[in-house]
């Protein structure tokens, strides 16, 4: 019996794991990212992978609203920061611990994302963009008022560790596993949504409103709940990132604008609409930033936002659809058999000189 079971659990693996060469990839991928910390690698990297780990949480989040439903959000930011808020605010007034406080910032999260949902369904396209860009500029301004409930431009600091019981050079470790299964567990469960019967009904939406409506769907239904779930995981992302152990801060930095724009170059450096591109995306920006720009090169301030930038755009001249869903389309690619004419040119003559022979 345990053999058949190992048996059917090892074909259903094969069949939509080992069969597919992206899932495939990104199986190897998430175990050469398993196995990192085995190298001790030095503390800078494991930080910037901990912190990319989250920020993909937030990016994928955005992707699955933007890419599937085509609601443009300029304020993404917004649920990152009532994340981060939400949590400080509980442990610095009613001292809850940390395995209450992440959960309820998950749920407030959600809840926003509903109420704030309805009026951004009430305009489309670019006002919709300068709508949701408006809610984290409100939030910020409220923060600011409410100085004495909210800590005003300082924030809250002293946030409690994720792993306090653990010698302090283990903790990193232990927060980047967290942060890297976290990353997992999002990216299966976002994906899943983007490609099941719910995801399709949202790329309908995205492709013709209209003719969705006159299908029956329900519009607004669907644009809600992309809202909802985005808002979910971008809280997940920004209560636990407040506990990090070289931040343990909560403050309006959480919900600056400029995240919510890096959070579009991400996904569009990655691939739109695919979920896992902007996992790609966040990953290879941020260590050309953090590290390859500031440790490896160590570039001057002004010249490294010119070269990071000037990178950028040459990646999304070059393959405007994506890095990863280029990578991505050239497996599939390969998989399938060809014309000799679809081969190149080279090829073609090689071939057309045989035949005259």
């Amino acid at each position: 019996m345990v053999t058949g079971y190992f048996r059917r659990a090892y074909s259903s693996f094969a069949a939509h794991v080992l069969d597919i060469p992206p899932r495939l990839l990104a199986l190897l991928l998430f175990a050469l990212l398993l196995s990192f910390p085995i190298v001790n690698p030095p503390r800078s990297i494991l930080l910037i992978l901990t912190t990319a780990n989250l920020l993909a949480i937030f990016a994928t989040s955005w992707d699955l609203l933007v890419g599937r439903t085509g609601q443009i959000s300029l304020g993404h930011a917004l649920f990152f920061g009532i994340g981060t808020y939400t949590t400080g605010l509980l442990f610095s007034h009613l001292n809850w611990p940390i395995w209450v406080t992440v959960p309820l910032s998950v749920l407030v999260g959600f809840l926003a994302a509903l109420l704030i949902g309805f009026p951004c369904l009430r305009v489309k396209g670019h006002y919709l963009a300068l709508v949701t860009m408006a809610f984290p500029i409100i939030l910020i301004g409220l923060i600011l008022y409410f100085k004495n409930i909210t800590g005003g431009d300082a924030g809250i600091w002293n946030l409690p560790r994720l792993f306090p019981f653990l010698p302090y050079e283990q903790q990193y470790i232990a927060e980047y596993y967290l942060t890297l299964l976290l990353l997992f567990a999002s990216g299966i469960i976002l994906y899943k949504i983007a490609n099941s019967k719910t995801g399709i009904v949202m790329v309908s939406i995205l492709d013709d409103e209209l003719a969705s409506k006159a299908s029956g769907i329900n519009i607004t239904k669907y644009k809600l709940m992309a809202f909802a779930i985005s808002g979910l995981f971008a809280s997940l992302a920004g209560s636990v990132n407040a506990h990090l152990l070289t931040l343990r801060v909560a403050n309006i930095a959480s919900l600056r604008l400029d995240l919510s724009f890096l959070v579009i170059v991400w996904t569009i450096f990655g691939g739109l609409g695919t979920i896992y591109g902007p996992i790609v995306g966040v990953y290879i920006l941020q260590i050309l930033d953090q590290y390859v720009l500031t440790k490896i090169v160590d570039v001057p301030a002004p010249w490294h936002y010119i070269i990071y930038s000037i990178i950028i755009i040459v990646f999304v001249i070059k393959w405007p659809r994506g890095l990863a869903r280029f990578v991505t389309d050239k497996q599939e690619d390969l998989e399938e058999a060809r014309d000799i004419d679809e081969r190149g040119p080279k090829i073609w003559k090689r071939y057309k000189k045989k035949e005259k022979k």
